[in-house]
């Protein structure tokens, strides 16, 4: 297997409800490595150029006027199937149907405050880490 990189981010409400460590620690748990992580505010910039492709659905400006609302934990996380193992603990986008256990199913409020965002590819996650950290 090969190493791979993904990048996730916990987001403002999860921030904002004190679930930082538990989040670190459920990824450092099953075995994934932390390669980089800091605590900062998504400009602008980084939004739009991270959720570009849902420029002009009906949940886009509320998406970046959330995302951009409080600070967040970005991180480049790294692993053996990286991208699978934290989709997985991560649980469904809908945190209704997010299974206990899961970070969302435990943490979760609403589908736009789900705790913490995953790429959902490595490609995906080649693109994001050079949006949140640069080349």
């Amino acid at each position: 297997m090969a190493i791979e990189k993904t990048y996730n981010m916990i987001k403002p409400d999860g921030v904002r409800n004190g679930h930082i460590g538990e989040i670190i620690s459920r990824i450092e748990r099953v075995g994934l490595t932390i390669e980089r992580m800091e605590l900062g505010m998504v400009t602008l910039e980084e939004a739009e150029a991270n959720y570009g492709e849902h420029k002009g659905k009906p949940f886009y400006e509320g998406l970046i006027s959330y995302i951009t609302s409080g600070p967040v934990v970005k991180m480049v996380v790294s692993g053996e199937n990286a991208v699978a193992t934290m989709r997985k603990l991560m649980g469904a986008t809908n945190c209704a149907d997010a299974a206990p256990g899961t970070i969302r199913g435990d943490f979760g409020l609403t589908v736009d405050e789900n705790v913490i965002h995953g790429s959902d590819s490595v490609e995906s996650a080649e693109r994001e880490i050079k949006v949140f950290f640069g080349a």
